[in-house]
C-alpha cells in the first residue's frame, strides 16, 4: 500500500491555485509551535506547555508516538480489512466470497463515496453541519464507482487498532486534557486512497452543548488521529486554529468571503508515520479530495470529559438518542480496559496506563476470545454529543 499506480488526477482549472494554497498552508502550520514529542513533568503529568498550546490552537501534533513494529502490525490488519470489504455497496460478500466486514453488524460501519467526491457537503446529512460542498475533481476513468472512505466501530475489526488505542502516551494525553475520568466517544478509520479519497466538507463537530450555559472551549471533546502513513497538505486534515473558541461558525459566510473552499486562515496537519494528532471537535475543520499519490490512513479515537456526557441526552448522530448514565458510560469505557490489556499482551515490557475509573472501582478487563466476541456492535454504545 505504500506505492500506488493510480492514474494522476488534479483540480483542473483550480490546480495552480490549489498547489499554492497547499504550500502556503504547510508553511503556516509549521510555524505555529504546537508540535513535538510527548513529554511530561517530573511528576509524570502531561507537560503544561503542551496543554497550553492545545488550548490556544485547538490541536497538537505529537511526533513519533508509535514505533515501526506497531505500525507494521496495523498495516497487516489494514490489508486484511481492505480485502474483506464488500465487493460493492450493499453487498454481503467480499472479493473472495467470504462474509464481508460489517455485513453482520447492526451498528453503522461502512461509509461509501464516489471517488474524489464530497458525500456530505451541501446536504442535510449529519444535521446539515457540512453546509458547503467542496470542489470535486474528476476521477480517472478507471476508478471504481464507489469506495469505502470511513469505517466506524473499527476496533472490533482489528486487534492492532485496539492496541493502538491502549498506548500509554495516548491515554495519558487524554487524562491531561480531559481529566482522569475521561470517557470514550467513538472510533473510526479514515481512508484517503491516492487519487480517489473523498473530501470532508468544512464543519464543526458536536451537537448538544453549543447553547448550554456552561459551554466552553472543551465541551464537545476532541479526537485523536493516529497517522499510519503520515499525512500531507494534499491528503490531511485542515483546521482553522483557535476556532474551537468561537462558538458556532457561519461556514457559508466564511467560504463566500474567501471566494472558494480554500479558507485563508486554515492550516493542514503535516505528520510522519506514527505521529498522533489531537484536534478539538469544536474546531472548524475539513479535508480536500486526495488527488495526490500518497495514502492517508487515520485511526480516530474520540475522547470526552465525563461531565460533558454524564446525564446528557446524546446527539443522535452515531446511534439512537438516549440519556447517558453511569451504566452506559461504564459499558462503553470497557473498551479502554480491553485495549490496555491487549497492548500489555503484545508489549509486555511497556508500562501500562492506569485508567482511574477502573482503578477506583477495582474493575479488571482481560483481552481474550470472549472479550473479542463481546466487541461486536460496541459502537452502538458510542457517547455522541
Amino acid at each position: 500500500m505504500d506505492a500506488t499506480s493510480v492514474r494522476e488526477v488534479n483540480y483542473g482549472a483550480d490546480e495552480a491555485a490549489m498547489q499554492v494554497y497547499l504550500k502556503d498552508g504547510e508553511t503556516r502550520a509549521l510555524k505555529l509551535g504546537n508540535r513535538g514529542p510527548v513529554h511530561y513533568t517530573s511528576s509524570g503529568k502531561l507537560h503544561p506547555d503542551i496543554i497550553e498550546a492545545y488550548w490556544q490552537y485547538g490541536f497538537y501534533i505529537f511526533e513519533g508516538v508509535y514505533c515501526d513494529k506497531e505500525l507494521e502490525d496495523i498495516k497487516t490488519d489494514l490489508r486484511d480489512i481492505l480485502e474483506r470489504l464488500p465487493i460493492a455497496k450493499g453487498a454481503t460478500l467480499d472479493a473472495k466470497g467470504r462474509q464481508a466486514i460489517g455485513a453482520n453488524c447492526e451498528a453503522p460501519t461502512l461509509f461509501w463515496s464516489k471517488p474524489l467526491a464530497d458525500p456530505f457537503g451541501g446536504t442535510d446529512l449529519a444535521n446539515g453541519r457540512h453546509p458547503v460542498k467542496m470542489l470535486e475533481p474528476t476521477p480517472a476513468t478507471d476508478a471504481p464507482k464507489e469506495i469505502v472512505y470511513l469505517i466506524l466501530g473499527s476496533l472490533q475489526f482489528s486487534d492492532a487498532c485496539l492496541r493502538a488505542y491502549g498506548h500509554p502516551d495516548l491515554l495519558a494525553i487524554a487524562e491531561g486534557i480531559n481529566g482522569p475520568d475521561f470517557t470514550p466517544f467513538s472510533d473510526a478509520i479514515f481512508i484517503k486512497e491516492p487519487g480517489r479519497g473523498a473530501s470532508v466538507a468544512w464543519h464543526q463537530d458536536g451537537v448538544t452543548h453549543w447553547d448550554a450555559p456552561d459551554w466552553d472551549d472543551g465541551s464537545h471533546g476532541f479526537n485523536f488521529m493516529m497517522q499510519l502513513y503520515g499525512c500531507t497538505p494534499a491528503n490531511g486534515l485542515w483546521v482553522v486554529p483557535g476556532s474551537h473558541k468561537m462558538g458556532r461558525v457561519d461556514i457559508k459566510e466564511l467560504v463566500a468571503k474567501a471566494g472558494s473552499e480554500r479558507l485563508p486562515d486554515a492550516v493542514p496537519f503535516v505528520c510522519g508515520p506514527g505521529d498522533l494528532a489531537i484536534t478539538n471537535r469544536q474546531c472548524l475543520h475539513g479535508s480536500f479530495a486526495n488527488t495526490s499519490q500518497d495514502w492517508r490512513v487515520t485511526l480516530n479515537f474520540g475522547c470526552h470529559r465525563r461531565r460533558s456526557v454524564l446525564g446528557v441526552a446524546g446527539g443522535g448522530l452515531h446511534n439512537a438518542p438516549t440519556v447517558y448514565d453511569e451504566t452506559r458510560i461504564q459499558k462503553r469505557s470497557r473498551i479502554i480496559g480491553y485495549a490496555i490489556d491487549a497492548r500489555r499482551q503484545r508489549f509486555p515490557n511497556e508500562k501500562s496506563f492506569q485508567y482511574a475509573p477502573f482503578s477506583e472501582n477495582d474493575n479488571s478487563y482481560k483481552w481474550d476470545e470472549e472479550a473479542k466476541a463481546s466487541m461486536k456492535d460496541y459502537n452502538l454504545l458510542d457517547l455522541s454529543i
